[in-house]
């Protein structure tokens, strides 16, 4: 309930005297200072925010302080009035030392789904850019209330009800991002209407993502494809407002305090001429900065972004809708008895996010192309990917169910895209696939006993994954095409490889074709993923 000059709404059309004004009131909201009236000589804060949640800046000072959060690199050059960092961070160090090549969706270089679609019949979508608007706040109404006996009685106008809000669900039965669009807006409230009738709130839009989806904000996808004409995705540098809690400030861009209204029938200028109307106007400047103190406390997202690992019971806030305004029941005063004027609603939140989806399965399956990965799929498990004697026929991740025992849970296995020499420099198409096998428990190197020097081929799977992937990971070898083998000299080289990097690794060699070694194969993974589990 809010009121000016002593006098509130208080149920149906009952009016009576407020038990404070408000302008002794403050917002009381977390991490965003009180929302009270400026000293005469300092400018308002809140009438001096930012118009856009990010800026590109040329460079960063020498002055600037660098700081670290998680794999995060950024420098800070001072702090706003709120206390919030003045961060400066490139593109590159943003998507975390480019360690999967996200950034080149913005460029259209990721991976080709089309081709994708095309031989394997079948889409694989795991990144996804999204444009979410939360809904606009609806506008307050200028009425009078009318019956027989009083042709102009007090005003009755009703608010403007609020925007709708965006949230996401994250479900089980869900296994990709194809199903997404690529925007979402919310509804704006209802203008209110006569007889102190608020308007109708906005509907909510619940984004539903499959369990292991990660989101994180992004600046608009057009403004940072122009920026990055010409320039490394380490050239372009970011401006943004960080909290101290590493979340991302994102701004409205709306009317600042003491703005927003709407006139029945002077306008503004008239108004504004007048004293009772800029007394007035002074007052519900306390409140439309307890609107933005409100909207600067709810509008954040982490820095690093969300992970959403379990499917959740209820779905997770994103975006508020914007405050509806208020109507000119709220404008009633000694010195104004007719008020034709009202507020209008607050504008809703639009921002642009990334959806990675990382894939969650037991084991993964990683090889160089050609080394029997899919051959080996088909034999281990219930999944039927294709099958080619050339390299690069794997253009899509699959995922394989594993069963074992009718007393005992199967395990999943997820192949991806063989990677080669150089992956990590942008070659093949492996990396772009890799975040698959992040959240499995345990890797499983595919090598081929065919290849000439099967031992130097793990060490280039291992050098090319990375320490940072393995790090406590359980990993075992499969030596595929034992068959092709002549006096078994290239596995004994490969074992020798395998204790000398870790004893603890299993192996085992395999002809997939023919069944050979295929049972033992399973029991051994499906130990390597039950210790997974059992240690989580």
């Amino acid at each position: 309930m809010r009121c000016f000059r002593g006098i509130c709404r208080k149920g149906g059309s009952r009016w009576v005297q407020a038990s404070r004004s408000l302008a002794t009131e403050s917002s009381g909201f977390p991490d965003v200072p009180n929302a009270e009236a400026p000293e005469p000589s300092n400018p308002d804060p809140y009438a001096n925010l930012p118009e856009c949640s990010y800026s590109f800046e040329e460079g960063v000072s020498s002055e600037a302080i660098p700081k670290v959060y998680k794999d995060i690199r950024y420098h800070v050059e001072g702090s706003d009035h709120f206390g919030l960092d003045k961060a400066k961070i490139s593109m590159k160090d943003y998507f975390a030392g480019d360690l999967h090549q996200s950034h080149k969706i913005f460029v259209g270089q990721h991976n080709n789904y089309k081709q994708g679609l095309k031989v394997e019949q079948r889409t694989f979508l795991d990144l996804r850019l999204v444009r979410l608007k939360s809904g606009n706040g609806g506008n307050g109404c200028v009425s009078f209330f009318r019956d027989a006996h009083r042709p102009v009685g007090p005003p009755d106008g009703g608010d403007g009800g609020d925007g709708g809000n965006i949230y996401v669900q994250v479900v089980k039965n869900m296994g990709l991002l194809h199903g997404l669009q690529r925007s979402y807006q919310a509804k704006g409230g209802s203008p209110g209407s006569s007889r102190q009738l608020d308007g109708k709130r906005g509907e909510d839009i619940i984004l539903e993502v499959p369990v292991g989806t990660t989101m994180r904000w992004i600046p608009d996808p057009l403004a940072v494809k122009k920026e990055l004409k010409g320039v490394s995705i380490a050239d372009v540098t970011m401006g943004l407002r960080v909290t101290p809690d590493k979340d991302v400030q994102l701004y409205r861009n709306d009317y600042i305090p003491g703005e927003g209204w709407t006139f029945k029938e002077k306008d503004e200028e008239y108004h504004q001429e007048r004293s009772y109307f800029t007394e007035l106007n002074e007052q519900v400047k306390d409140y439309d900065r307890e609107i933005i103190a409100e909207e600067l406390a709810n509008d954040r997202f982490p820095l690093r972004g969300l992970d959403f690992d379990k499917p959740t019971e209820k779905p997770i806030l994103i975006m508020k809708g914007g405050r509806g305004g208020m109507g000119n029941m709220h404008f009633l005063t000694g010195d104004v008895r007719n008020p034709r004027f009202s507020k209008k609603g607050r504008q809703g939140l639009t921002e642009y996010f990334m959806l990675e989806l990382k894939l969650l399965a037991d084991l993964g399956l990683v090889g160089l192309p050609n080394a029997g990965k899919l051959t080996l799929l088909r034999a281990i498990s219930k999944a039927r990917p294709r099958v080619g004697h050339w390299e690069f026929t794997t253009l899509q991740p699959t995922i394989g169910t594993i069963f074992t025992r009718i007393d005992e849970d199967p395990f999943t296995v997820a192949d991806i895209p063989g990677i080669i020499k150089g992956a990590s420099e942008n070659k093949g198409m492996g990396m772009d696939f890799l975040r698959h096998i992040e959240r499995s428990g345990g890797l499983v190197f595919v090598v081929s006993l065919e290849s000439k020097n099967p031992a130097q081929d793990l060490q280039v799977l291992i050098d090319e994954v990375g320490e940072k992937r393995m790090k406590g990971k359980k990993v075992m070898v499969i030596a595929t095409k034992a068959d092709l083998t002549k006096n078994g000299a290239s596995y004994s080289e490969l074992v020798n490889h395998i204790q000398s990097i870790d004893a603890s690794w299993h192996y085992i060699p395999v002809c997939a074709p023919k069944g050979e070694n295929i049972e033992s194969a399973i029991k051994m993974m499906g130990l390597l993923a039950r210790k997974d589990q059992e240690e989580k």
